[in-house]
C-alpha cells in the first residue's frame, strides 16, 4: 500500500466514525426519562421539643410521604422518604416485586432520628404495564395500607 491509499482510507474510516457518533447522538437525544413525584409533606418534630412544649398539638400526626419513581427503557429508579419503621424496607420490596418488577439494588438510610430514605433500582419484567404514575400510586396505596398494619 502506498501513501495515497492508507490515507484515503484512514479517511474513509474517519468519516464512518463521524457517522456512527452523530447517529449514537440522536439515539440518545431521543431516548426519554419520565419521572413522577408524589409528596405527603408532615411536620417532624422531636420527643424532647414536643416534651417540653406545653401545646403538643403542634407536632403532627400525619406520616411523612415522598415517592419518586423514574423509568429509562426498562430501568426503574424509586426513591421513597418516609417515617423510619421496622421491617419496612422488606415489606416495600416484596410490593415492588409484587408490581413485576425485579429489584436489582435496594438501599435504605436513616436520616436525622425519624426518617428512612430507601433507593430501589429495579427492571421491569415482561408483566410489567403500568405508566409511572400508575407505578406511584400503586407504591403509595401499598405504603398507606404497611403503614395502618
Amino acid at each position: 500500500m502506498d501513501k495515497i491509499s492508507v490515507l484515503g482510507d484512514a479517511a474513509k474510516y474517519l468519516k464512518q466514525l463521524q457517522e456512527r457518533v452523530q447517529k449514537l447522538e440522536e439515539q440518545t437525544a431521543t431516548k426519554t426519562m419520565e419521572s413522577v413525584v408524589f409528596v405527603k409533606k408532615s411536620q417532624l418534630c422531636d420527643d424532647d421539643l414536643s416534651s417540653s412544649d406545653q401545646n403538643s398539638d403542634s407536632c403532627s400526626n400525619q406520616t411523612l410521604l415522598e415517592i419518586e419513581a423514574r423509568v429509562s427503557n426498562k430501568d426503574v429508579l424509586i426513591r421513597i422518604h418516609c417515617e423510619r419503621q421496622k421491617g419496612f424496607t422488606a415489606k416495600i420490596l416484596d410490593e415492588i416485586e409484587k408490581l413485576h418488577l425485579t429489584v436489582v439494588h435496594s438501599s435504605s438510610l436513616p436520616f436525622g432520628n425519624y426518617i428512612m430514605v430507601t433507593t430501589v433500582v429495579a427492571r421491569m419484567e415482561d408483566k410489567f404495564c403500568m405508566t409511572v404514575k400508575d407505578l406511584v400510586r400503586s407504591l403509595r396505596l401499598a405504603f398507606s395500607t404497611l403503614h395502618v398494619n
